[in-house]
């Protein structure tokens, strides 16, 4: 082959690159989807917490456990939006049920997929679709839709399915701040600007319907706060008293004008580091 021939095989390759191979989900429990090329990457070691350090959340941790439990048991499940205030534990909930039905001997895998690439779900489903022996539990964090936003048209093939209808070894778990995953001043706005305005967002509003469980968060109050605190304490086996952790703990909050478990576990990431206990 001449080098101009073999210049343009290359070029064309490159534009046009051979099929990804078919990821080995034997080698995993955990997976992120990427891009440009095509790729499940394992993860060699989740980012979690254990179950029982999310304190305040007992009924959603509850539910979704059921539900999870169901779906690795091959009956059926719902998808699931967690929704509500920003760290309170939603995506940590979510990787920590995963976890705890894996530890009960259940078979189950997990795969984030981030809100960008949406528009490449159909892929991601045909992978996971032709690993019938596998049953994943699909999650997108953070999930929510701006004005003119048209990815939530993606979302739809995760939701509904379309003709082949979802995959019955996937169900999808997504993290939102928002309940009906756009903001609330969009939605008043198209209403009233709208030439119909029922019709003007029923299409991206009735979207978080598609949902069969929708799981609230909503802030936590002090002793909750502090519970989540002693937890984690008890947990590292971090000596400290109920009065010290009281007056630091509320003053780490005052500090950052918020309480949630986000700003819990920072502080406690703090103390820790001050006692020299490594997490």
């Amino acid at each position: 082959m001449s080098d101009d021939l073999r210049r343009i095989a290359e070029a064309l390759e490159r534009l046009a690159p051979a099929p990804a191979a078919a990821p080995d989900f034997a080698g995993a429990d955990a997976f992120v989807w990427h891009v440009a090329p095509d790729r499940l990457e394992p993860v060699a070691h989740v980012s979690r917490v254990d179950l029982p350090l999310l304190v305040g959340i007992d009924r959603s941790r509850d539910t979704l456990l059921a539900n999870t439990r169901q779906f690795a048991r091959g009956l059926p499940a719902n998808n699931a939006l967690l929704w509500g205030a920003r760290g309170m534990g939603k995506s940590s909930l979510v990787k920590a049920v995963h976890a705890a039905v894996r530890c009960e001997g259940l078979a189950l895998k997990i795969v984030e997929l981030s809100r960008e690439d949406l528009p490449s779900v159909g892929r991601l489903l045909a992978h996971l679709r032709a690993a019938p022996g596998h049953r994943f539990i699909l999650f997108c964090d953070d999930l929510s839709f701006s004005h003119d936003d048209q990815h939530y048209k993606s979302l739809k093939a995760v939701l509904d399915g379309g003709i082949e209808g979802r995959p019955e070894n996937v169900v999808f778990y997504a993290t939102s701040n928002r309940r009906h995953l756009m903001p609330r001043d969009m939605i008043e706005n198209e209403r009233s600007s709208a030439i119909s305005p029922s019709e003007a967002t029923e299409e991206k509003v009735s979207l978080s319907d598609r949902f069969g469980l929708w799981l609230g968060f909503h802030p936590c109050s002090q002793d909750e706060y502090l519970a989540m605190i002693r937890g984690y304490c008890d947990a590292a086996g971090i000596g400290i008293s109920e009065e010290t952790l009281r007056a630091e703990a509320i003053e780490w909050q005052a500090t950052r004008g918020a309480r949630s478990g986000r700003v819990a576990w920072q502080y406690f990431t703090d103390l820790a580091g001050r006692r020299g206990v490594s997490l």
